[in-house]
């Protein structure tokens, strides 16, 4: 049974979230107090019917705006095999950046002729790796990389489809850690040697040159630096086609799409976005006179943040009077390390007391040795004791994707929830997976 519920921060948790008659949490039909006691903490909850209908939501917005349009998962966002089988059942492409999610994606029958292989350094392993699992596209960031692959592809008898990734120049105005496109980038091939790459890739005989690829960085929330890329990406097309014959068959523009982390930080929806970027496609390449070409995106965030929720159980208090109540969690940067690096915000709720009145404000601290290993400074929640379960929502991105063994730490157990059933996406690591790779 539920009961209504007004906690505005609720919102920011997934779609099928609500509060039962004893004042939890509940999530995909589970209580989650009961899934603390069977699973343990810290505990990451990803809600299916948040996941399929975000990618259900992608297909519409952009499909009926543009109906050439592949949406494309962006793996580092989090990568793991059940994902991968649930993005195959929905149709999604896959952007991977490494052999090791290729393995991962290839381990869980997901289609790589459906996966865009990225990176700025990818080593000759990997990239033979991509060829002999048939990777459908590699999307080559540097001339050093474009002789690689072409004889990587020539030494295996093989003709790669590729794509080349431009820096565009477009500050999209969000943390200089993740912005990507702008002309001062380790990423992509900047305009000036933009004509000499697309030129030198046409005559390569083992590649296959079919589109343009840019991305411009994450957590972009206005739409007006996407506008902006597509247009310098576009003239430059017209103008290699009219110089050099060049046709663009594929216009991939990233991903980065921002997303609401906070009350106060509203993101713009999928249907704003996928106006934008239509519209602007559609409408530049009538000016140019260019065939409209395959819209690729890769929105990785946008799919799985909101479905992803953190568990934590609440441990030691620390009262300064006059200062501030620090409330310690039995997790922190080892599996959230984004506040520590990005000055990342984030909300909360008492799981076990969501109808509780806030009546406190606090800072809810990590548990590892570093002062700055604080989740979120300074939010107001019900009053705490220990053994309390704060729900951090807007988990499901680049949490566990960076996490790490910090202080020899066991990284959290990962479950799928739907219509109160659960599903162990990764089980809680143990002793033994912490020490079997160290040699004595």
């Amino acid at each position: 049974m539920t009961i209504k519920q007004d906690n505005p921060r609720l919102k920011l948790f997934p779609v099928t979230a609500e509060v039962n008659n004893k004042g939890h949490l509940v999530i995909g039909g589970s209580d989650t107090i009961e899934l603390v006691k069977e699973f343990g903490t810290p505990l990451y909850v990803f809600d299916e019917a948040t996941l399929r209908g975000k990618c259900a939501e992608f297909k519409k917005e952009f499909g009926e705006r543009y109906e050439n349009t592949v949406i494309v998962y962006a793996g580092k966002a989090f990568m793991n095999r059940t994902l991968c089988l649930i993005l195959k059942e929905e149709g999604l492409g896959l952007d991977v950046v490494s052999a090791g999610e290729m393995a991962v994606a290839r381990s869980a029958g997901f289609p790589l002729q459906k996966a865009y292989f990225h990176g700025n350094n990818k080593s000759a392993d990997e990239l033979r790796h991509a060829l002999e699992w048939g990777v459908g596209y590699i999307v080559v960031d540097n001339f050093h990389e474009l002789d690689m692959l072409s004889a990587i592809a020539r030494e295996k008898g093989k003709k790669q489809a590729i794509l080349l990734r431009l820096t565009p120049g477009i500050d999209p105005h969000t943390h200089k850690f993740i912005t990507t496109g702008t002309t001062d980038s380790k990423f992509g091939f900047p305009l000036m040697t933009a004509e000499d790459a697309i030129t030198k890739a046409m005559t390569a005989p083992n590649l296959n040159l079919i589109g343009l690829h840019f991305h411009l960085g994450s957590q972009i929330f206005e739409v007006e630096p996407y506008e902006q890329a597509i247009g310098v990406i576009l003239d430059l097309a017209a103008k290699m086609k009219q110089n050099k014959g060049f046709i663009l068959k594929q216009l991939d523009i990233g991903g980065g799409v921002g997303v609401q982390y906070t009350l106060d930080a509203p993101a713009p929806s999928v249907s704003s976005y996928a106006e934008a970027v239509t519209s602007s496609v559609k409408k530049g390449c009538q000016k140019l006179k260019l065939e409209l070409p395959q819209l690729v995106i890769e929105p990785g965030r946008a799919i799985v943040c909101q479905a992803g929720v953190a568990l934590y159980q609440v441990g030691a208090i620390k009262d300064i009077p006059g200062v501030r109540t620090y409330v310690s969690i039995d997790g922190g940067m080892a599996d959230n390390i984004r506040p520590a690096i990005y000055g990342s915000k984030y909300e909360a709720v008492v799981a076990n007391k969501v109808t509780a009145r806030d009546t406190k404000v606090v800072t809810i601290a990590g548990k590892f040795c570093e002062s700055g290993d604080i989740l979120i400074r300074d939010i107001n929640l019900p009053e705490m004791t220990a053994g309390d379960i704060i729900a951090v929502p807007c988990s499901g991105a680049y949490c566990l994707a960076m996490g790490s063994n910090y202080n020899s730490s066991l990284k959290p157990a990962v479950i799928l929830v739907n219509r109160g059933k659960t599903q162990v996406m990764r089980r809680r690591e143990t002793f033994d997976d912490l020490i079997r790779l160290d040699m004595a």
